[in-house]
């Protein structure tokens, strides 16, 4: 009889354990939309030697975060890894990730050409590819040209990851729409196609577990505080992958260009007269309007203008489709091919994302595109590489601007490909 007793008793404690782990497994998952493990970034009783503030496991936050988001030997692109160590990228090879956010790597490549005979040799520095998070770990250091955010004042020496990601996971969307660090539980991401939807019991964690309104950097120590809360956007269940067959497509809803502008208030206005030649309308206030929806919808490439509607995204391109309506998001969401409709002419909207990376690319500005020369193509290829001269592949390797561009073929752009503004202006610019 005791001996039944017993076994009852255990039986009945490892259901309990059972339902706790998997309570704690779907609705506080690590970076699931709540709070992860707290061990997993953080010694409990001691900072191990290399550790730094907040007993963190890594010398700086970003150095934490790389931990799991950096792996030597992925050969990638993988899940969630954001950052390609050197040592898999050795001179003439890319970065591995690719994500839409792109890949930190690209901030330790550096580039010099010789565009022509009678032209001085030209440069593109790594640092001026994207978002320099310090993490020292990891060989990251902070921006040396913009000691301060463009178009704000956030220092570049506090720049890391948690400077726009909530670490914590505190930000979540609530069943009413609204965004709050506090109410119904987080029941997992809000950030995905296939994330579940919050109800009148539950939350669900905001796109990337960026950081809404109120939110201060480095958990109070910068002087900074958000005043827009994160956008309304939704990433495909599978993001961090080649595009040389089908796009990936996040569906940008809403509030992109508001939310960048927690960092970079000015870059876009004429408030900031030094930053008078970034006046490129973004946000709410940009709509494409008949126009350029039109161009957007039938351009396809340099010359070819025979795009229809129903099949003109292009990832390298995206826009907001001035949506907040998350159950339309989730059907856009896709990397798959299944949905390419184009803008529309009324509430489409051009974002900062339209032509950036949001943490790095190959290019000056993080823009998704060479910017800096007059053809991304030239003769069928990207790169001019062993020629003399490079006045378009500027310095790249085949292999590495066509990483750039996702693993896209070459031959898919035109002979020779100019500007992807084309994609929206096609030549015609105000």
């Amino acid at each position: 009889m005791l001996m039944k007793v017993f076994y009852s008793i255990a039986l009945l404690m490892m259901v309990v354990v059972i339902i706790l782990v998997k309570g704690k497994g779907t609705a506080l998952a690590f970076h699931e939309g709540g709070v992860g493990s707290c061990d997993a970034c953080h010694s409990m009783h001691s900072s191990p030697a290399s550790g730094g503030a907040a007993l963190l496991k890594s010398v700086d936050p970003s150095s934490g975060c790389l931990l799991c988001h950096e792996q030597t030997g992925d050969a990638g692109p993988t899940g969630y890894h954001i950052s390609t160590p050197s040592a898999d990228m050795p001179p003439g090879s890319p970065p591995r990730q690719l994500t839409p956010g792109g890949d930190f790597g690209w901030l330790k490549k550096n580039y010099n050409w010789t565009p022509g005979a009678t032209q001085p040799l030209s440069f593109s520095s790594g640092e001026r590819h994207g978002h320099n998070i310090v993490a020292i770990n990891n060989g990251y250091y902070a921006d040396a040209t913009n000691l301060t955010a463009p178009g704000g004042t956030f220092p570049a020496s506090s720049l890391s990851c948690i400077s726009c990601h909530d670490p914590h996971g505190r930000y979540r969307r609530n069943v009413d729409g609204s965004i709050s660090v506090a109410g119904t539980p987080i029941r997992g991401s809000g950030s995905y196609a296939a994330s579940p939807d919050p109800d009148a019991g539950s939350s669900v964690g905001v796109y990337r577990l960026l950081g809404g309104r109120n939110f201060q950097p480095l958990e109070g120590s910068s002087a900074l505080v958000f005043l827009n809360d994160p956008p309304f956007a939704v990433a495909p269940d599978t993001f961090n992958r080649s595009e040389a067959v089908t796009q990936t497509r996040a569906a940008y809803g809403a509030g992109m260009s508001e939310w960048c502008q927690n960092c970079h208030a000015s870059i876009h206005s004429a408030a900031n007269p030094g930053l008078s030649n970034l006046l490129h309308p973004s946000g709410a206030s940009a709509k494409l309007g008949f126009t350029r929806a039109g161009v957007y919808n039938t351009y396809l490439r340099t010359g070819d203008l025979s795009g229809t509607s129903d099949s003109s995204f292009l990832s390298l391109v995206p826009f907001e489709e001035g949506s907040r309506d998350y159950m339309t998001l989730k059907t856009h969401a896709r990397s798959d091919d299944t949905y390419l409709a184009g803008p529309d002419s009324t509430n489409a909207q051009v974002m900062c994302l339209s032509c950036h990376r949001a943490h790095a690319s190959a290019w000056d500005g993080m823009l998704r595109w060479n910017g800096k020369t007059d053809y991304i193509v030239y003769n069928g290829l990207y790169s001019q590489e062993g020629q003399p001269y490079q006045p378009f592949g500027q310095g790249r390797t085949e292999l590495e601007a066509q990483k750039a561009y996702y693993d896209r073929p070459a031959s898919k752009f035109g002979m020779s490909q100019d500007t992807l503004c084309n994609k929206c202006h096609n030549g015609v610019y105000p």
